[in-house]
């Protein structure tokens, strides 16, 4: 069970502890990601999560690795739309080596004008690789033109002209407005001596100077209805769908995962059943759902042939209209819940899975429920939930497409979605 206290100076601490453990999992999370960014900065908070591996007052960018290699730890960091984590993996013996290490990174990075420009050509290459990756690319684009309209499109990498203006400056003016411990929080999973572990984050973090605000976006997403054919040079089309979702804060969220499971989110699901099992038109296909702070999308992705590309839109199309009419069954709906709640179960083997998910979700959400709690609420679902929640995505026909490949695919072929 996951305990939480609130430091003098605003600072959130959520840990729980598992003494049969011998590592510990320790995250700094920070409310800022791409949503929070201007177009003229975009790819700012991604950035700064690269330049604080950089090197600080004490310590060069070697030191930092070496601090972490010597103890036989793991240290790295990601950036998402809503949030920015940092975080460690060590023994238990070593949590304070890695508290000092992090701290270290946020409060004392020196930003050097040299690394800043060498870390642009990195962070440069890393959107080039994106770029060839087609199934990468497919689902960047399908963000942008949904959320077209607002930050949440920005693609969190940035852009090289948005990159190109970024200054030593402007990278302490965004830490200055966000990394706040107003705006922040630690999660932390794994074996440790709670007194302890309070000690060395009031050590380390304690200085950290609150605001007395959070900063949230005042964006209001809207979902973009949208069809885009990009040309380019592959040899499978690359097939991407984008339909309403559910915020985070939502309890169908449950529901919309198990009926993920039924669509396309495994090997047993009608899509790949289907579409590749008993059609072949697809090596690749699978359905997922993405949840934010107050929206969401649920994604279908499909490769083929590019000669197949429009059969392969109309047989998804048909699957899904199969689902509004029939609904599901009740072997589908016990084998997805179960299948649900086994990934869970397993996912809480690993103390950086269990770090990562009551951190994300008390900084978004501002609320963790226990494992208890999820179980019930999965076990919850029904038929009749899951045929609700179909209806809310599908029926009223908000619908984003993008098609990447050789060949043109024109939007005639979404007409197998009209209900």
């Amino acid at each position: 069970m996951y305990k939480e206290i609130i430091l003098e100076n605003n600072l959130t601490v959520i840990y729980e502890r598992l003494s049969h453990l011998k590592s510990v999992s320790f995250g700094v999370w920070i409310g800022a990601g791409s949503r929070n960014e201007t177009l003229q900065q975009n790819g700012i908070s991604h950035f700064i999560e690269h330049m604080v591996f950089k090197g600080t007052e004490k310590r060069s960018a070697k030191d930092i690795a070496c601090d972490i290699d010597k103890i036989g730890g793991q240290i790295n960091a990601f950036t998402g739309k809503d949030c920015t984590c940092f975080y460690t993996k060590t023994l238990d013996s070593d949590l304070e080596t890695a508290v000092d290490v992090l701290s270290d990174m946020l409060f004392h990075s020196t930003f050097d004008p040299h690394h800043i420009e060498t870390e642009k050509k990195v962070v440069y290459e890393e959107i080039s690789m994106y770029e060839d990756d087609p199934e990468e690319l497919v689902h960047d684009i399908l963000t942008e033109r949904i959320w077209s309209d607002g930050p949440l499109g920005y693609p969190i990498l940035g852009t090289r002209e948005s990159l190109e203006k970024l200054t030593r400056q402007s990278l302490y003016n965004y830490m200055s407005t966000y990394y706040i411990p107003d705006n922040c929080l630690i999660s932390v999973v794994g074996n440790f001596d709670e007194d302890h572990l309070l000690h060395i984050i009031r050590k380390y973090f304690g200085d950290w100077k609150p605001l007395s605000y959070c900063r949230i976006s005042k964006e209001r997403p809207v979902f973009k209805n949208d069809f885009v054919f990009r040309e380019k040079d592959t040899e499978q089309t690359h097939v991407c769908l984008g339909f309403r979702g559910l915020p985070m804060t939502d309890e169908r969220v449950y529901p919309l995962m198990v009926l993920n499971n039924i669509i396309g989110g495994g090997m047993s699901s009608r899509l790949f059943q289907s579409i590749r099992e008993e059609m072949g038109l697809v090596y690749s296909i699978y359905s997922f759902p993405t949840s934010f702070r107050d929206c969401g999308m649920f994604t279908i992705y499909a490769a083929t042939n590019p000669d197949k590309a429009q059969e392969v839109i109309e047989r998804i199309g048909l699957d899904i209209k199969d689902i509004l009419k029939n609904g599901i069954t009740e072997a589908e709906l016990v084998r997805s819940k179960n299948q649900l709640k086994g990934s869970f179960i397993l996912g809480l083997d690993s103390t950086s899975g269990r770090m990562s998910s009551i951190g994300k979700n008390k900084l978004i959400t501002g609320m963790v429920r226990t494992p208890d709690e999820i179980l019930r609420l999965i076990d919850k679902v029904s038929t009749s939930s899951i045929h609700e929640l179909a209806h809310w995505m599908f029926d009223k026909g908000d619908m984003g497409a993008v098609v990447l490949g050789s060949l043109p695919v024109d939007s005639s072929s979404l007409q197998a979605f009209k209900v």
